[in-house]
């Protein structure tokens, strides 16, 4: 109820500062739409919270809404901060439009996140909402009504907008809008533009009318120096390269590229660069050349530092984990929407690694989250500063060829093995192989001969499996970027939904999400345009599906073990590394879904003494008393007695069938190819 409440107040404050969205001069159609979209899905969960779930029980059943609500807190917070910054009052309007022209965050940052952590927080809302009320009977028909919301016959995007499209924000109207606001915002910003070179009453300054033909100049067009270095100011030098320096231009703070020479050899880098424009890539925003000195200016957006220098000053005072695991997994998604960006495009990278990964702080984030962007691809190479052991980043077909060309470096398959090991050094803090011997030559021969690093024991499985999948030895076995987005995506609602997930019993997905993307695949279900890019309102319909063929695939498992359970008997289950997951009968839910911690009245109390001593250390499992049981994990213990009835006994013996899967806590390591199917 309390981060309910918080959402309220900043939708309060966007609603307040919407008051005024006349006053947004420069990307004003995609401010509308970001606060119109940020008010629907707030109406999306206050309508669904009213529909399941009893007020009465705020304090017991509504905990499991408490993490993915505050999940969604932060992104209408970062949200307000983008509309405050192109709302900002004082600043001049030319500084506006040199800061924010073509700005797609809006898009691409704050409305993928919203529509990314709606069909979580409905999910969740869902689970609480099963086992609301006291009612056995109309607990039982919200079981149906809930299984059948995920109807394998609504995998049609078209039929899941006519079903649900209101619901998770994908309607027709809103894709419409989505789709014409930054062409909009691009056209009103020229339109602004030639009224003010018009206006006789206020005529514009020389220096004026030079950057309003920056700004309405085509991609790519490299303007004279003077426009620049009038209200041009360098800052400092960025890093150990000479050449990037960071320069205040018109008030605002850009990364620039100052180099020397001949202006046609880098005509072909600037249209390359200046023709991308993703949140998550580094592209070129302006570019100046000074005929007399010869001195080229490349203007970018200014990043705080790379990936490999910020890993390497947290991690190397206490070997602590560079990221939290959901951080550590939010880098990993925007590094690959980037690169998925870039392939979608045919430029391929070549040489991906942490020092061409650029970060910085998000300023409304006070959870660690960073801002990450893809640089060093194409014309301009890499300014990797890995002199040594680099071969480590590289693909093994790419190592085979001693003299690799471009053209086999730069391949959709090698940057995936590339990404691979990004991922390690995210999930462990360790710089792949750091800990072999092994160096030069025999270090490139090893990786040939499919040697990879070695995840810690308590690495989670389901991340490692995804990164073992990326290092294939085969290129054709490594997923595509659309798909690991797929994956990562619906990762991260696995951990927004199970807070306790860094815990050495935490559940772990009662499904690989590798086999999952495989069987959607297979079914041929169109997800995302032929060009291969996720548009962000593709979204939501790729979230549900992952969740339709996740109940689906549990229901065949449950099927295939339906025989063993029955020999068995109504005992709990686990492996030897304890109780696997537990899983709702009719599948309608799974608790490996969620944090049991956080359902402290969801799990009725069993009224079963247990007189068992485990085996620890080695010695014999001794039985004293009753016949031996399977025994509840510690978070069931610790919460089974806050609920009493005798209903809730039934709700539990309905609801809990065994399961065969491992918790995260067992073996990973080498990955053989053997390991990933």
């Amino acid at each position: 109820m309390e981060q309910l409440r918080h959402i309220g107040e900043t939708l309060g404050g966007i609603k307040t500062l919407m008051l005024f969205q006349d006053e947004i001069q420069v990307n004003n159609r995609q401010c509308r739409l970001l606060a119109d979209m940020l008010s629907l899905a707030f109406d999306s969960v206050a309508t669904e919270m009213r529909a399941h779930l009893c007020f009465e029980e705020k304090h017991t059943k509504w905990k499991t809404l408490e993490n993915p609500l505050r999940e969604l807190n932060r992104i209408f917070k970062e949200a307000e901060a983008h509309i405050k910054l192109c709302l900002e009052p004082g600043r001049d309007w030319w500084a506006k439009a040199v800061a924010l022209a073509g700005n797609m965050d809006c898009l691409e940052v704050h409305l993928h996140n919203l529509l990314w952590c709606l069909p979580v927080v409905l999910e969740a809302i869902e689970y609480a909402g099963e086992f609301s009320g006291c009612d056995e009977k109309e607990i039982a028909r919200k079981k149906v009504f809930f299984r059948k919301k995920y109807d394998t016959e609504l995998l049609d995007r078209r039929l899941f907008q006519y079903r649900f499209g209101k619901l998770f924000l994908d309607t027709e109207d809103l894709c419409k809008r989505m789709e014409r606001a930054w062409k909009e915002d691009t056209w009103l910003l020229s339109q602004a533009i030639e009224e003010r070179k018009q206006n006789q009453s206020k005529p514009i300054t020389k220096q004026q009318a030079r950057l309003a033909d920056v700004l309405l100049g085509p991609k790519g067009k490299t303007h004279q120096a003077t426009v620049l270095l009038n209200e041009y100011q360098v800052r400092r030098r960025l890093g150990t390269d000479s050449q990037i320096k960071e320069a205040q231009w018109y008030g605002a703070n850009f990364a620039v590229k100052h180099v020397f020479g001949e202006l046609d050899p880098l005509i072909q880098e600037i249209s390359l660069l200046s023709s991308i424009n993703h949140p998550n890539v580094l592209h070129c925003l302006y570019s100046f050349y000074e005929d007399e000195k010869k001195e080229c200016f490349v203007l970018s957006e200014l990043m705080k530092k790379d990936l490999m220098s910020y890993i390497k000053e947290v991690c190397s005072p206490n070997r602590r984990l560079p990221f939290p695991l959901l951080v550590a997994v939010d880098i990993m998604l925007q590094i690959a929407r980037g690169m998925e960006y870039l392939h979608s495009r045919k430029i391929y990278h070549g040489d991906l690694n942490p020092a061409n990964i650029l970060i910085k702080p998000r300023s409304a984030s006070t959870d660690g989250y960073l801002n990450v962007k893809v640089k060093g691809f194409g014309l301009s190479g890499s300014t990797n500063s890995l002199n040594t052991n680099s071969c480590i980043w590289y693909a093994p077909e790419v190592l085979s060829n001693e003299n690799a060309t471009a053209d086999i470096r730069c391949t959709e398959k090698a940057d995936v093995y590339s990404f691979a090991m990004i991922c390690f050094e995210l999930l462990t803090g360790k710089v792949p192989f750091e800990d072999n011997h092994l160096h030069g030559d025999k270090m490139s021969k090893n990786i040939r001969a499919s040697e990879r690093p070695l995840f810690p024991f308590q690495s989670p499985k389901y991340l490692t499996a995804l990164t073992k999948k990326c290092w294939q030895q085969d290129p054709a076995q490594r997923p595509s970027f659309s798909s690991i987005c797929r994956i990562l995506r619906y990762i991260k609602r696995f951990l927004v939904l199970n807070p306790d997930h860094g815990q050495p019993d935490s559940l772990i997905p009662p499904i690989e999400y590798c086999d999952i993307e495989t069987s959607i695949l297979r079914r041929n279900l169109s997800l995302q345009r032929k060009d291969g890019y996720t548009q962000v309102m593709e979204v939501p319909f790729q979230m549900y599906a992952y969740k339709v063929m996740e109940r689906l695939k549990m229901n065949t498992n449950n099927k295939e073990r339906g025989t063993e359970s029955e020999s068995d008997g109504a005992s709990f289950h686990g492996d030897e590394n304890g109780l696997g997951p537990l899983l709702l009968q009719d599948d309608t839910c799974t608790l490996a879904n969620f944090s049991v911690r956080s359902v402290p009245a969801t799990i009725p109390e069993i009224n079963k003494k247990k007189t068992i001593s485990k085996k620890l250390d080695g010695k014999k499992v001794k039985q004293t008393g009753e016949k031996q049981k399977g025994k509840l994990p510690p978070q069931l213990q610790t919460v089974r007695r806050n609920l009493r009835t005798k209903s809730d006994m039934k709700q539990l013996q309905a609801a809990l069938i065994p399961s065969g899967r491992r918790r995260s806590g067992h073996r990973s390591g080498h990955a053989s190819d053997s390991e990933v199917h």
